[in-house]
């Protein structure tokens, strides 16, 4: 990593009250210009509508260029290295979002990026969705977010990775209910533990959903877990958010989807379309998450360490 560039690999790379700032920022729906003159480069490697369209118009409310750049166009590893792409980017940019497949291409572009990159999802993580959950919660929860605990239903994916990282840093409790062996890794479970967090781990979606002031799921097959398809929907069916899933949450539980949603799968129609779903404010908290970080990064802390 280059030295006093601060990078978002994920939302660890924050320190708690640094975190809390960012939330705070996102507020701020009329910010100042701090990217005025500047440009700002996103890679997408993956097809991408939330992450690209809430990054560009962030940039744009900030008073910065967004350049989107297909993978294609840059060739990572097939035209050039990831780090020569970083190098040339770093020329012209103020900072450097990118979707990537593998999450060592992130890291390997952190080590020589002269200016920040944010995550804008890889197979490990994806800071800037749970910042938007978290601002989501926040809103649904009347600004407070300690003491609460969120239920997790489903894959232990990247989606999840980051967001039970987000709630331990936030005085947020977790259960997760998943399949055997597609639950949380040990390195999050220890991630978690360091910072204080509580992840009640179970097979049993009601067990967790128990009581939860929120519920969360995800697609049960992502990008590029295609040809695995078949053995996920087995494993995953007895995981879906349903009506009567959700009445064994708290009474005004608060249901989250990252989005896209295979409806019928993972959450039906009543649930994701109910008056429970908060699946669109936590859409547009996309926006308002990037240009929250953003605005830390150049504005009060101008991304340095």
């Amino acid at each position: 990593m280059t030295r006093g560039v601060r990078h978002l690999l994920d939302l660890d790379d924050l320190a708690p009250a640094e975190l809390s700032a960012v939330l705070a920022l996102a507020q701020d729906e009329y910010p100042p210009h701090v990217l005025a003159g500047r440009g700002v480069a996103l890679v997408f490697q993956k097809p991408s509508a939330r992450t690209r369209n809430s990054s560009e118009v962030a940039v744009f409310q900030l008073g910065g260029h967004p350049v989107s750049i297909r993978g294609d166009e840059v060739g990572i590893d097939t035209r050039e290295t990831a780090e020569d792409v970083c190098r040339a980017l770093c020329q012209y940019h103020s900072a450097i979002g990118a979707r990537v497949l593998d999450h060592a291409v992130l890291e390997r572009m952190a080590r020589v990026a002269s200016v920040p990159v944010v995550n804008l999802l890889s197979d490990r993580a994806h800071p800037l969705q749970a910042l938007a959950d978290l601002l989501t919660l926040r809103a649904h929860w009347g600004g407070s977010l300690a003491g609460r605990r969120l239920a997790w239903v489903g894959d232990g994916n990247n989606v999840a990775r980051s967001l039970v990282i987000g709630c331990a840093m936030s005085g947020v409790a977790v259960s997760i209910a998943s399949p055997p062996g597609h639950g949380l890794d040990q390195d999050v479970l220890d991630r978690v533990a360091a910072l204080g967090g509580e992840v009640q781990a179970t097979s049993s979606p009601v067990e967790a959903v128990e009581g939860a002031d929120a519920v969360s799921t995800d697609v049960w097959v992502s990008m590029g877990q295609e040809g695995e398809e078949a053995s996920r929907l087995e494993a995953f069916r007895p995981y879906q958010v349903d009506a009567a899933l959700m009445a064994r949450a708290a009474p005004k539980a608060a249901f989250l989807h990252c989005l896209p949603a295979r409806r019928g799968e993972e959450v039906t129609d009543e649930v994701i379309d109910g008056p429970q779903s908060v699946v669109w404010p936590q859409a547009a908290n996309r926006l308002r998450a990037v240009r929250g970080l953003l605005l830390w990064m150049f504005g009060s802390h101008d991304g340095q360490a």
